[in-house]
């Protein structure tokens, strides 16, 4: 009779303490996503993301690189231009429209002649 009731008694424990752990960790998730989804870093990141899209989806926006702009905004930019030039053979960079033909190569326009880069 002892040792049923220890049994019972243990059984009871360990279920409570196993919704205890499982809950507590489903709590801690549930916060993590909150915390980002509010954070403003994450709001920052989602602004720049449409205005990626934004440029991208226009060719004739420009897209300015200047001299002291940080490697990670280069590349970025640089993604941009090439895949406009490849979705509408044609891309505005740095205030001059690039342009790409059927053989892959690139020129501009100067003085009404093609000028290959």
């Amino acid at each position: 009779m002892k040792f049923l009731l220890i049994f019972i008694t243990l059984g009871v424990t360990l279920i409570i303490f196993w919704k205890f752990i499982f809950k507590k960790s489903k709590n801690k998730k549930i916060k993590k996503y909150k915390n980002k989804l509010l954070s403003k870093e994450s709001n920052i990141e989602k602004i720049f993301l449409r205005d990626d899209e934004k440029t991208f989806s226009n060719p004739n926006i420009n897209i300015h690189i200047g001299f002291y702009e940080n490697q990670e905004n280069i590349n970025r930019k640089s993604n941009i231009h090439r895949a406009r030039l490849s979705k509408f053979k044609k891309s505005k960079l740095n205030g001059e429209i690039i342009y790409i033909d059927e053989q892959q190569k690139v020129y501009k326009y100067l003085d009404g002649k093609r000028l290959y880069l």
